[in-house]
C-alpha cells in the first residue's frame, strides 16, 4: 500500500474523466486511468498525472462488462493496495435526436443504459471492499443537467442520467456512514461531446447559452473536475447530493 490515497476514474482518457484524473493527481492522489477503446489517450492522461507526482495504472475495461470490471478492481488493488475515491465517469450516448422517436433502435437504448447505469453500479460494487477499508472514502458519479430537467439530448442518455441521480441517492443511503456518494450534473459543456451533439450549430448555440448564463460562459471539463475533487476531499458531511455545474443557467430559466 502506498502512502498516498488512490482514486479510480472511469472513462478518463478524455474530457471530464481526464480532467478529474489530473485534478486528483494535483490533490495528492495516485490515479487509475480507465479506458474502453482509447488506449493512446489514456496513456497520455496517465503520463500527465505522473508529471503531477502521481503513481498511475492504465486499465482497460468496458464498465458494462461485469467480468472486465472485476478484473479492473483487482488490478487497482494489486497496484495500489487501496482505493479511497471512485469517480464513475464512463458514459456513452447516441446521435438520434428526441424528435426522431421512431428512429431509436432499442439495442442502442440498452447499450446506453448498460454503460451509464449498470456500469456505475457494477464498478461501485466491485470497488466496495477497498472503499470500505479506506479511512475516508468518496464516490462521485457523473450525471447531467438533462437528468434533472428536459434538454436536447437523446432519450436514452437523458433517462440514464436521471437513473444515475436516483442511484446516487440510493447508494448514499446504503453505503453511509463509511462511504459518501454524490453526483455532478454539468450543463452545456465546451468540447467534443457537445460538438458531436450540436454539429454545425455548436458555435452559435454555445454562444447563445453563454449569453443566457449568469457567469457568461459554458462549463468546461476543468470546472467539473474542480467540483469532483471538492466532493472527494472537502465535503466530509455531504452525501446524496447532486451538484449542478452550469454557471447558474438552470437557476434562472
Amino acid at each position: 500500500m502506498t502512502g498516498r490515497p488512490a482514486a479510480l476514474v472511469t472513462g478518463s482518457a478524455r474530457g471530464i474523466g481526464r480532467a478529474a484524473a489530473l485534478a486528483l493527481a494535483d490533490a495528492g492522489y495516485d490515479v487509475a486511468v480507465n479506458f474502453s477503446v482509447s488506449e493512446q489517450a489514456a496513456e497520455q492522461t496517465a503520463a500527465a498525472a505522473r508529471e503531477r507526482g502521481a503513481q498511475t495504472l492504465v486499465v482497460q475495461a468496458d464498465v458494462a462488462d461485469e467480468d472486465a470490471v472485476g478484473r479492473m478492481a483487482a488490478a487497482v488493488e494489486a497496484r495500489f493496495g487501496r482505493l479511497d475515491a471512485l469517480v464513475n465517469n464512463a458514459g456513452t450516448s447516441i446521435d438520434v435526436p428526441p424528435s426522431d422517436i421512431d428512429g431509436l433502435d432499442m439495442a442502442d437504448w440498452d447499450r446506453v443504459f448498460a454503460v451509464n447505469v449498470r456500469g456505475v453500479f457494477q464498478v461501485t460494487r466491485a470497488c466496495l471492499p477497498m472503499l470500505r477499508e479506506a479511512e475516508t472514502a468518496a464516490i462521485v458519479n457523473t450525471a447531467s443537467i438533462v437528468g434533472l430537467r428536459p434538454g436536447p439530448q437523446p432519450f436514452p442518455y437523458a433517462a440514464s442520467k436521471a437513473a444515475v441521480i436516483n442511484l446516487t441517492r440510493t447508494l448514499a443511503g446504503a453505503l453511509g456512514p463509511r462511504i459518501r456518494v454524490n453526483a455532478v450534473a454539468p450543463g452545456w459543456m465546451e468540447g467534443d461531446w457537445m460538438q458531436a451533439r450540436l454539429g454545425e450549430k455548436y458555435d452559435s448555440l454555445m454562444e447563445r447559452r453563454a449569453r443566457m448564463t449568469p457567469l457568461r460562459r459554458c462549463v468546461t471539463a476543468d470546472d467539473v473536475a474542480a467540483t469532483i475533487v471538492s466532493l472527494v476531499v472537502s465535503n466530509p458531511f455531504v452525501t446524496g447530493e447532486v451538484v449542478v455545474i452550469d454557471g447558474g443557467f438552470s437557476a434562472i430559466t
